[in-house]
């Protein structure tokens, strides 16, 4: 039999409707979910820890502009620097596509930052170890709109599960939104372990540098089974995402083993 019969053929639309010009697509509805749930988890966290209400809606926004100036931010300058910078309007050009990970990550950081200065009250390692939870959650849901999108798929392979993208080519190649997908989701599991059998026992950073380790461990080897998001990568012996992935796994071997107070 044809190798090609057995693999999956994949030509979801990306939208879900379309009605007098109001467009829902899967990509923004699994964002959108992705901070919901995160939302209501940390609403339990921050209920059962003696913080505020307030406090969370706040932290809420600014999570969400941290993610998407961050990531958008990220995408123009870490692949495409001399497009936007010729056209920075185009910046704003969100619904065009193009958000990167390691941006979200730096803009989240940034918003933290911000957000904790202003609260004296609230640890940032206390904050961090319990938000990568949610963090890892959602980066699962944002790869599954990915792959609903036909976009940052893998290189070509001949594996039996590889996904023919028909919106894209007709080359079989590695379902690499999927292989994030669940790497994240795995991470989200660990992590929510950890909290909630391991809390009282862990060095306050722990489970952020275990958040750092894993999704950008499963980040950078994940990116080998990849094609290149931009031309210039594919003259590159590590490709952009792997380059920017060394840096959070080294603070997260700083954060996982430094000598520290336990966490609270």
């Amino acid at each position: 039999m044809d190798i090609f019969l057995s693999l999956i053929h994949w030509n979801a639309s990306p939208e879900i409707f379309n009605i007098g010009g109001i467009t829902l697509r899967w990509y923004g509805l699994l964002f959108a979910l992705g901070f919901v749930i995160g939302y209501l988890i940390m609403q339990q966290i921050f209920s059962k820890e003696g913080k505020t209400q307030k406090d969370l809606d706040v932290l809420t926004t600014a999570m969400v502009v941290g993610t998407i100036v961050g990531a958008r931010l990220g995408h123009c300058l870490f692949y495409e620097p001399s497009y936007y910078l010729a056209n920075p309007i185009k910046i704003l050009y969100v619904w065009e596509g193009g958000l990167a990970s390691h941006g979200g990550a730096i803009g989240i950081l940034i918003a933290l930052y911000f957000y904790i200065k202003k609260r004296p009250h609230i640890n940032f390692f206390w904050l961090v170890d319990r938000l990568v939870i949610v963090t890892a959650l959602a980066g699962s849901f944002i790869r599954l709109g990915n792959f609903f999108n036909s976009e940052i798929y893998g290189a070509p392979t001949n594996i039996p599960w590889a996904v023919i993208f028909e919106r894209v080519d007709s080359v079989p190649r590695h379902p690499s939104q999927i292989y994030e997908a669940l790497a994240y989701f795995t991470t989200f599991l660990i992590l929510l372990f950890t909290y909630k059998n391991k809390k009282s026992k862990l060095r306050a950073g722990f489970n952020s540098g275990l958040f750092l380790i894993l999704v950008f461990g499963f980040r950078f080897f994940i990116e080998f089974l990849k094609a290149p998001q931009v031309e210039f990568e594919s003259q590159m012996a590590l490709n952009m995402g792997q380059i920017l992935s060394v840096p959070f796994i080294l603070v997260g071997l700083y954060f996982l083993f430094r000598k520290s107070e336990k966490s609270n």
